[in-house]
């Protein structure tokens, strides 16, 4: 006896499959059981996945990269755009940086915990994701103030605006 099978359930084994078999390419695989395939990506690649300067951000403070962005709308002069640009620059390197040290703690805690390992060891390693999670915000705050110290208060108003609407 032949039974049908709902032309919806079709599509979906169809498109899963598609899906399934254009993987993103841009992708590094992560060897860190904790972090995803994505997040090892950002992190090596210096982008904030923790979403750190909303602080800053809420106190209109603006990073250097939506300055940059809207350089133009907002008015910038050359000097200015020179300064942020530095800042902006400085931030990317200081987050690959940081990133590749996250990457590789938390690739530590994973081989101390998968193979065996005391309690020291556990607090030493933990202690030190603080340290890099937190130089990796201070590093995206100063950015911020450094930012804010080189605008006028309309220009912060603008960016703000503008950045609100984008």
């Amino acid at each position: 006896m032949l039974k049908t099978i709902p032309v919806f359930i079709i599509f979906l084994f169809i498109y899963s499959g598609i899906a399934a078999q254009t993987p993103d390419s841009t992708l590094k695989k992560s060897p860190v059981k904790t972090l995803t395939d994505t997040q090892y990506t950002a992190l090596l690649k210096g982008e904030d996945i923790y979403n750190m300067p909303p602080v800053a951000l809420l106190n209109h403070y603006p990073t250097p990269d939506v300055a940059i962005q809207f350089k133009k709308e907002a008015g910038l002069s050359p000097a200015q755009i020179a300064k942020i640009e530095a800042i902006a620059k400085e931030l990317k390197r200081k987050r690959i940086e940081m990133g590749g040290f996250i990457v590789t703690n938390e690739k530590k805690l994973d081989d101390l915990l998968s193979k065996g390992t005391d309690e020291g060891s556990i607090i030493f390693y933990g202690n030190r994701s603080g340290l890099y999670y937190g130089e990796l915000r201070d590093a995206i705050l100063v950015a911020c103030y450094n930012t804010w110290k080189l605008l006028s208060p309309a220009q912060i108003k603008k960016l703000e605006t503008l950045q609100n609407h984008n």
